[in-house]
């Protein structure tokens, strides 16, 4: 009876309102987030480029397509977060703001879920806290992708499977769980198994209620239509980018899961320990298996693209909860802010510890400098449209900035290399007028991405070198008919882009922090 009442009270449960303690730990939880994302603001990532690209033709008239055309290619996975930044393109307002916005909201959002979801002060904190002091929670609002709008949605469908599981007579609308499934799957092709566990936790729960199979039917059905006429438009039953991927990641040492597991493992530890209180088991067993759904193909495949942990994040939210309902059945308040504090600083410092951190924060500034300037310099010649084509293998902001035809010999965005033509053969056969190589040095290699080089260099001039970091450079080698101009446009535009930078090539956190604080 004690505990209830001071639940209660932490909560403002008596009067239907947040209670001054939560309000001031809500309003400092949403402040300490809008610190981290405008430190942060100047990162894009270069795949981020990849969706706007698609967004922009879907705008333009030309359909959601890789090269206008051309045949339809899928080289993206977010086919929600394509469209929703379509109508930002005709009101002219930059793609990267709309996506650093949108997902702050999504943020927001999952900060008040956070801050209001547990039922005591100390499991406040341990979510709210962990979430907001985690520098990849940072990173991945600004970096351009879905993730934190996918999070969010994964987020509210646990919550309200959990709800159901302590009172199953709880008002749920039988709607929002179907559109929940779909907006995941919609979002990314495994927010299906995110939310799997959640809906199958609903249907079980409200399998009485006719309205509960009818919207599940009308979903189902909305869902298969998808997948029908994205197979019809595309033809291939799964994004272009898979057929790449499995096989070059189907394996994996491990490492993704002892990096995820020292990074959250207070966490993880309290969610597990939430699994041995009868109040807080079918939660707690709920949120894990929505973790378990959303990292085993990760686990098992170790993805090359998975900078700070992205893949490990769309569960994160979910993990901080789940410690909260824990630190909730704690009797002994002092116990459990101290447990709260432990692992928020845990997470706190693991952020900042992991791998990619100091890079990552200072992306923005090199891909400006690099990938933006080889874009905006192709854009800027004078060329005439058959001449304006480009092969890349960072197949992002290059394409986007400069609006060429483009070729990505990793295959992402081609069906040809995708589905096993040789990259070597497709570029031959394409024959572009500049060809942009990732390099470690500023010579290129004798092979990149089973491409071999030297016939498709042969002919071709080196007209610029883009140093992104110490060891990563963009080198652009054009045919002689159009090298005068690309070398040109290059110049002028690797100039601009080392003077709007800070110049440095060092991938550290004195340098983030000395550009954040306008030091440099």
């Amino acid at each position: 009876m004690l505990r209830a009442r001071r639940q209660a009270a932490d909560r403002g449960q008596d009067t239907g309102r947040l209670s001054p303690d939560r309000r001031i730990l809500l309003a400092a939880a949403l402040a300490s987030l809008a610190v981290g994302v405008w430190a942060c603001w100047s990162v894009t990532v270069d795949d981020a480029y990849i969706t706007y690209r698609y967004s922009a033709n879907l705008a333009h008239g030309f359909g959601p397509i890789w090269n206008p055309g051309r045949t339809p290619v899928e080289g993206f996975t977010n086919f929600a977060w394509m469209v929703w930044h379509a109508p930002w393109v005709w009101l002219g307002v930059p793609l990267p703001v709309v996506s650093k916005l949108t997902a702050a909201a999504c943020a927001a959002a999952i900060v008040w879920v956070l801050v209001t979801e547990p039922r005591t002060r100390s499991g406040a904190v341990v979510a709210a806290g962990s979430f907001v002091l985690f520098l990849p929670t940072w990173v991945h609002v600004d970096a351009g992708l879905e993730t934190a709008p996918f999070a969010l949605v994964v987020l509210r469908a646990v919550v309200l499977a959990a709800r159901l599981l302590r009172d199953p007579d709880v008002v749920v609308s039988s709607w929002e769980m179907p559109a929940l499934l779909l907006l995941a799957g919609t979002l990314r092709p495994d927010g299906v198994l995110g939310v799997g566990p959640a809906l199958l936790v609903w249907l079980w729960l409200r399998r009485s209620r006719r309205s509960t199979w009818l919207w599940t039917a009308g979903g189902g059905a909305l869902g298969a239509g998808y997948v029908a006429a994205r197979w019809a438009y595309y033809g291939h039953p799964l994004p272009n980018t898979f057929y790449v991927k499995v096989g070059v990641e189907a394996t994996t040492d491990g490492r993704w899961i002892e990096l995820t597991a020292a990074t959250l493992l207070p966490l993880l530890a309290f969610a597990v320990a939430a699994l041995f209180r009868s109040r807080t088991a079918g939660p707690a067993a709920l949120v894990l298996a929505s973790c378990t759904a959303l990292w085993i193909i990760p686990a098992l495949s170790a993805p090359a693209m998975d900078y700070l942990s992205r893949f490990a994040w769309h569960g994160f939210p979910l993990v901080c909860l789940a410690a909260a309902w824990a630190l909730d059945t704690v009797d002994l308040r002092r116990v459990a802010a101290g447990a709260a504090v432990v692992a928020v600083g845990w997470t706190t410092v693991a952020g900042l510890l992991a791998p990619d951190g100091p890079s990552m924060v200072n992306y923005g500034d090199d891909l400006r400098r690099a990938h933006i300037a080889v874009g905006l310099a192709l854009a800027d010649t004078d060329l005439p449209a058959d001449r304006r084509t480009v092969a890349v293998s960072d197949a992002g902001a290059i394409p986007y900035f400069s609006g060429w035809t483009a070729t990505d010999y990793i295959g992402l965005n081609d069906g040809r290399i995708a589905h096993g033509a040789d990259p070597t053969e497709v570029l031959q056969a394409d024959d572009p007028s500049v060809v942009v190589v990732t390099s470690s040095s500023p010579r290129p290699p004798a092979a990149s991405w089973r491409t071999d080089l030297t016939p498709v260099l042969a002919g071709r001039e080196l007209v610029g070198v883009a140093q992104m970091r110490p060891e990563y450079f963009q080198l652009v080698f054009a045919t002689p008919d159009v090298a005068p101009q690309v070398r040109t446009a290059l110049d002028r535009r690797l100039a601009e882009g080392r003077a709007v930078t800070d110049a440095r090539l060092d991938p550290g956190y004195s340098r983030w922090l000395e550009r954040v604080l306008g030091l440099s």
